[in-house]
């Protein structure tokens, strides 16, 4: 059976292709989840929230890209609305609360670290085309289809996002 069929039985409720198409999906969209959020329990969330979403919209689904894209662009939107209430809830730290926060330690992190902290400071559209390129082995096209932008947009974000881990990662070079 092919995707358009278990897409069309899904629609009819039929709950064994649901598993199919699942099972089919799940282990990338799990993956990119993983990359994007790097807490492999949000990333089962993650998962499940984008499964939840592309269900209730299946039949919205037009087939003018895969369905692997088409569920690939929720799970980017899934993880960037989550990061972007995250962000906002940090913000809402009142001064007491703020006050009482460690500090960091002055001792210079492992490189490893350093990395992940790297990406972290990169902004969702540099960060999320340095994962799905680098990490997760997307094309550009690919990029381009799953965020909507066009393809020179990929590259450059790329470009970018590398450049500015160069910098922040220029003290590992000494």
């Amino acid at each position: 059976m092919n995707e358009r069929q278990l897409i069309a039985r899904v629609i009819a409720g039929d709950r064994l292709a649901g598993r199919a198409l699942y099972d089919t999906h799940a282990p990338r969209v799990y993956s990119l989840a993983y990359r994007l959020s790097g807490d492999p329990e949000k990333a089962r969330e993650f998962t499940q929230d984008t499964f939840i979403r592309a269900f209730s919209r299946l039949a919205q689904f037009r087939g003018d890209a895969a369905f692997s894209t088409w569920l690939h662009r929720i799970t980017v939107t899934v993880v960037s609305n989550a990061r972007r209430s995250e962000v906002r809830i940090a913000r809402e730290v009142t001064l007491d609360e703020a006050h009482s926060i460690e500090t960091a330690p002055e001792a210079e992190p492992d490189l490893k670290e350093s990395i992940a902290r790297a990406v972290e400071e990169l902004s969702d559209a540099y960060r999320t085309t340095l994962i799905m390129h680098d990490i997760e082995g997307y094309t550009h096209a690919e990029i381009a289809e799953i965020l909507g932008v066009p393809e020179g947009t990929c590259k450059s974000r790329l470009s970018a996002a590398r450049a500015q881990l160069r910098e922040a990662l220029a003290a590992f070079k000494e």
